[in-house]
């Protein structure tokens, strides 16, 4: 099984750091991850959120946040669009589900008879 992470969204902004208080290098991404193994694939419903000063190369908690980065935070946030977290059966799924009623369907005939 693995996992894979998707960029969903990101956005430089131009609030102040409040590590080293630069207004230019802050950064939202938001990302989503995914399972897949060789018969599904499923992504977590869970997104995560980090705020990054390209700067100061801090990661920014969300304790340090000011009111100013919360409300640009509040407004990117409703712009990143989650993946489905629905169940996506592969190919091979599929085979396996038409091979097993295909040989349900015979043995029951072959058993009737």
């Amino acid at each position: 099984m693995t996992t894979k992470k998707h960029l969903l969204y990101s956005a430089k902004i131009t609030n102040n750091c409040p590590e080293c208080f630069s207004i230019e290098g802050l950064e939202f991404s938001f990302s989503q991850e995914e399972k897949e193994t060789k018969l599904y694939s499923k992504a977590n419903p869970v997104i995560e959120e980090t705020l990054y000063c390209h700067h100061c190369n801090h990661t920014i908690y969300p304790v340090n946040w000011t009111q100013d980065i919360e409300r640009v935070y509040a407004y990117h946030k409703k712009l990143a669009k989650p993946k489905s977290t629905s169940f996506r059966l592969k190919p091979l799924a599929y085979a396996i589900l038409i091979f097993d009623t295909l040989a349900l369907f015979l043995l029951i005939y072959f058993l009737s008879r």
